[in-house]
């Protein structure tokens, strides 16, 4: 299998100078389009549990989830 070696220094799939993800895209104008910096990517991972967290409270609000008719 081919190594590619990456000069990203915050790229969050860097390891020991060469890339470790599954699928790498290139452009020749662009450059790396899989190339995510390390920073930005624990930022959308915070966003993404705190939507998921808001989503669970909305779904289950106040309400029971069994009626009292069930037992």
């Amino acid at each position: 299998m081919p190594r590619i070696r990456c000069y990203y220094e915050d790229c969050i799939f860097l390891e020991e100078g060469y890339c470790s993800a599954a699928v790498v895209e290139l452009d020749p104008n662009e450059g790396c389009l899989t190339y995510k910096p390390a920073g930005e990517f624990l930022n959308e991972t915070d966003d993404a549990d705190e939507w998921d967290d808001d989503l669970i409270v909305e779904e289950l609000g106040d309400d029971d989830l069994w009626d009292e008719d069930d037992f």
